[in-house]
């Protein structure tokens, strides 16, 4: 089992694939990074050599890239400095509202989670209203 930056990685799976599995990597990321370790990318996981999954290890802290816990705090500690300074982001990520200018009179469930209704859907009849039944006042 291939471990990468403590994140082990589908061992069924394509390289190219699998590498994508890892926060921070994506699949044009990883498509550079397999081609660099010079690893054909139809191999399995489970195919790879020991040497080949240091390679990968070595090319990403080579090269610098952030991912997993790195990118996780830095991105964290991004939106913390937004509510910091006040800015329009901040406020929108303080009160789980999207922050890049989509509607949200409709839309916007996944932010805002579930429905809640707010109100009542019909008034309520007044408690002193005629008994059912009884004949209408005034025939």
């Amino acid at each position: 089992m291939a471990r990468i930056s403590g994140v082990d990685l589908p061992k069924d799976k394509r390289v190219d694939i699998a590498i994508s599995y890892l926060y921070g990597i994506g699949r044009k990321l990883g498509a550079d990074i397999i081609a660099e370790a010079q690893i054909d990318p139809a191999t399995r996981v489970k195919n790879l050599t020991e040497a080949e999954v240091n390679k990968i290890s070595s090319i990403i802290q080579t090269r610098e890239i952030r991912v997993e816990g790195d990118l996780r705090r830095d991105i964290q500690a991004n939106v913390r400095r937004l509510m910091e300074i006040g800015a329009y982001r901040g406020f929108r990520h303080r009160r789980n509202l999207p922050c890049r200018g989509q509607r949200t009179k409709t839309n916007a469930r996944t932010r805002r989670g579930r429905r809640k209704t707010v109100g009542s859907a019909r008034a309520e009849k007044p408690a002193s209203a005629a008994k059912p039944g009884a004949a209408p006042a005034g025939k």
